[in-house]
């Protein structure tokens, strides 16, 4: 299998971050996926923002779940950039997604759109919440899911299969040879994120991860010749 390259909310490191300018960079960058982040706003639309608060990334304040797409769409998002809904984001870029949910809630927002515009072969979707992975999978037969880890141990591997994903994306500061190992006789495909430099790209090649989260375009280039 080809080492992946996935743009973290586009390329955040340079742009904007879960902007449609971050995504199309990541998308002329040559990164093999992006991955983006969905929450449901106060009237249902599925915006692409990482935060449940819009304070870090926007000059607005409050909770996305107070707002409506109109108020979220009066916020700048960066460099005059506005908060995206998922299906613009669709139709802005060709590349393969990772779509990370927060909860059950968008997990269903989710689903209604992969049937509508027949996303299984494009969107894989993360998430830090089991409950998240498990609903969207009873929700679209055949989608392929991911769980997110952050501090973990070696049960994130049976969390995984539990739920059926077939992929874990896991915090490469806390990741072992031991939980690499675990997860390979499981046969889950391995990411790690977030993968900044050339010390990490060295760690994820050694362990023989399948590929890596990155807030630069860069690591795509360099990664092909660290061994």
């Amino acid at each position: 299998m080809n080492f992946l390259t996935i743009g973290h909310r586009g390329v955040m490191g340079v742009e904007p971050e879960n902007t449609l300018r971050s995504f199309v960079a990541a998308q002329q960058a040559g990164l093999d996926l992006i991955e983006l982040d969905l929450h449901l706003s106060k009237d249902g639309a599925l915006v692409v923002m990482h935060d449940a608060h819009v304070d870090r990334t926007t000059d607005g304040s409050g909770p996305i779940t107070e707002k409506t797409l109109a108020e979220l769409r009066a916020l700048d998002a960066g460099r005059g950039e506005r908060v995206p809904v998922f299906e613009e984001v669709l139709d802005a870029v060709r590349a393969p997604l990772q779509a990370e949910i927060k909860d059950v809630a968008a997990a269903r927002a989710l689903a209604e759109v992969m049937h509508r515009r027949d996303l299984v072969a494009r969107v894989e979707v993360l998430s830090f919440h089991d409950e998240a992975i498990a609903e969207v999978s009873r929700l679209v037969p055949g989608v392929r899911t991911a769980l997110v880890a952050s501090r973990y141990g070696t049960d994130v591997v049976e969390r995984a299969t539990a739920v059926g994903a077939g992929t874990l994306v896991l915090n490469i500061r806390r990741l072992t040879l031991e939980i690499a190992e675990h997860a390979r006789k499981a046969d889950l495909r391995i990411i790690g994120w977030v993968v900044n430099t050339q010390d990490h790209l060295r760690l994820v090649r050694a362990l023989e991860l399948d590929g890596a989260t990155t807030d630069y375009p860069e690591i795509k280039r360099t990664g092909r010749f660290t061994a």
